[in-house]
């Protein structure tokens, strides 16, 4: 997913000033406002959360 689809989505969700996040860590806000588990990028192949939008992003 591209940063400004990123991005949008956070702005859909109420969170500001995502111009000076990066797109790991945006997307762990994004996780944690939605009631997720902030896991992006932590657990490179090997990620049981096979249904998650985040997924084909987080294990490369």
């Amino acid at each position: 997913m591209r940063l400004s689809e990123v991005e949008k989505r956070a702005k859909s969700l109420g969170i500001r000033d995502t111009w000076r996040l990066s797109k790991r860590d945006l997307i762990k806000i994004i996780q944690r406002t939605e009631g997720n588990t902030d896991c992006f990028g932590t657990k490179r192949g090997s990620c049981e959360q096979l249904l998650c939008c985040w997924r084909s992003d987080c294990i490369r």
